[in-house]
């Protein structure tokens, strides 16, 4: 069976197309070989895994010594003890006992694969895994971690994933303590090369995670960690390569450098989005009426409909992200005043809230303030807003009965979207203040566009353009674009400035047509639609 692409648990070589991480192998190596003790906490499904298990067999130098063959050890590499934090039950952390127990255990299972386990360590291990005095201590296992980097050949490098699991603070942060002491002492006591921590929550966070009760302790003591600062998302040359494998196989003649630019500006290279759209061209788009082969398939309106596949979808990814917004009501509100009430709020982590965010993978640094971390993000945010709204606002949508008037002959007709919103709009708001207007306007197109063009075409908002006064929205309809500007009037000189801004933009997008929804609170106003030359291009405005 041939390769596929991979949206479950890590990605294997001979079993998945993947992007060549090499790069971010190398420089993860050169604080290893410092003796950095760090950790790598990125948002669900952003690759950790798959990296974790690479960096394992890259740091060991290749293959480990069998269990047959114990005295082969290379000259080079690492011997790396690689445990998930997942295979721990609860009841391991509940006490000292219960977890050294359980770390000896896993540590064991390890014996032979990525590490060369020293016979009397061996032993030792064992001896603590069968324990049944309640009476172990962390001491009695880092103890043994003493004796075993002492022992050892090569320095042993330990690597945990999943370390947010840990669902017992007073045990987990005392093992913290514990690495933090060995670490200070390794100058004078054997110790760990380095050790490395992933997870979605960064250390210094994981008390937000468990119960706060009067006995347990509310501070990580692992100030000792190194920055890590290696970028994990997919670069387009990390996607174009990932798809020059994939074409070595099918022979699409996809334009590479093309799509892995596509798939970039929807995903901004977050790693589960690009290879869940890949998996579903692959595998749901192509041999579809619409798109009847590969060939077909892996085009921009093949990209545009599988992105219209995912942000309908369920998945484990989306359900974690409004879970959060459930579980953190100041993160929602948020992330909502973010997406309809523009402006630029500052990237400030020691505010809570956007380390959250920043954590969780909501969002990211764009020049110093805060944005949604990627379109395909934003696109599904607006649509959960979007629906909690519908109930608010559910008098403020178009007659689905006459849908038919906005779609002719498979394609959309944006003037006539624009000319009945007008029309609705003077019907139901016509007489709001401008306060209103302001924090609600945007809201009320995209809930009346929304329904129109839902499950045949998207829609997402130009970031660059996102902000009080202007908010340019890109409507993608059967692989046709609309560039329509939502703006506030403030004056013919800035109208006229909005009208080049909108040429400039048909221009990147080559096009000649182009929308303006103006809000206008000038009592001598005239309401309506017109057109208006602009050199080659036609701008038709609506204004309310």
């Amino acid at each position: 069976m041939g390769k596929v692409f991979n949206v479950s648990a890590d990605c294997k070589p001979d079993q998945h197309y993947m992007v060549n991480i090499d790069g971010r192998l190398s420089k993860i190596k050169e604080m290893v070989d410092r003796g950095d003790y760090f950790t790598i906490n990125r948002a669900r499904q952003y690759g950790k895994t798959t990296t974790l298990k690479a960096l394992a067999r890259y740091l060991s130098g290749g293959s480990c010594p069998s269990q047959r063959d114990r005295d082969c050890v290379t000259a080079t590499g690492y011997e790396v003890l690689d445990l998930d934090f997942q295979k721990l039950s609860y009841q391991d952390f509940e006490s000292e006992a219960s977890f050294v127990k359980a770390f000896s255990r896993e540590s064991l299972k390890k014996d032979g694969r990525r590490i060369n386990i020293p016979e009397q360590i061996r032993e030792k291990l064992l001896e603590l895994s069968k324990n049944t005095s309640n009476g172990l201590l962390l001491a009695d296992l880092f103890d043994c971690f003493t004796e075993w980097c002492r022992e050892s050949l090569r320095p042993v490098v330990l690597l945990i994933d999943e370390i947010d699991s840990a669902t017992n603070n007073q045990v987990f942060i005392d093992f913290l303590g514990q690495l933090r002491g060995a670490y200070i002492e390794r100058d004078e006591v054997p110790a760990f090369q380095s050790v490395i921590l992933a997870g979605v929550y960064d250390i210094k966070n994981l008390k937000s995670k468990f119960v706060r009760e009067e006995n347990h302790k509310t501070n990580s003591p692992w100030n000792i960690a190194a920055d890590f600062l290696v970028d994990m998302s997919f670069s387009v040359s990390d996607i174009a390569g990932m798809l020059r494998m994939y074409e070595a196989d099918y022979h699409t003649g996809m334009d590479r450098k093309e799509i892995a630019a596509l798939l970039y500006e929807y995903t901004s290279g977050y790693p589960y989005l690009v290879s869940r759209i890949c998996k579903l061209l692959d595998e749901r788009i192509a041999g579809s009426s619409e798109f009847p082969d590969k060939q077909a398939a892996w085009t921009k309106e093949g990209v545009l409909e599988a992105v219209k596949i995912l942000l309908l979808e369920k998945n484990p990814l989306f359900d974690s992200l409004i879970k959060k917004l459930n579980d953190y009501p100041k993160l929602k509100e948020m992330l909502h005043s973010i997406l309809f009430l523009g402006g630029s709020v500052s990237y400030n982590l020691d505010y809570h809230i956007i380390d959250m965010a920043s954590m969780l993978g909501f969002i990211k640094n764009d020049q110093g303030n805060m944005a949604i971390a990627n379109r395909i993000f934003e696109m599904r945010l607006y649509n959960y807003f979007l629906s909690e709204e519908e109930i608010q606002y559910r008098t403020f949508s178009p007659d689905m009965e006459e849908k038919n008037q906005f779609i002719q002959n498979g394609r959309l007709n944006m003037k006539r979207i624009l000319e009945k919103f007008v029309i609705h709009w003077q019907d139901v708001y016509g007489s709001s203040e401008e306060k209103f207007v302001e924090e609600n306007g945007r809201k009320l197109f995209l809930l009346y566009i929304k329904p129109i063009i839902n499950g045949t075409g998207n829609y997402y908002i130009e970031a660059h353009t996102r902000n009080h006064r202007r908010t340019d929205v890109i409507i993608d309809y059967r692989g046709e674009q609309f560039i329509t500007e939502i703006k506030i009037w403030h004056g013919n000189a800035y109208n006229e400035r909005g009208e080049k801004q909108l040429s400039d933009y048909l221009d990147y997008y080559h096009l000649k047509k182009g929308y303006m929804l103006s809000f206008n609170f000038n009592k001598k106003k005239t309401a309506g639609l017109q057109e208006i030359a602009l050199g080659d291009k036609i701008l038709i405005e609506a204004v309310v």
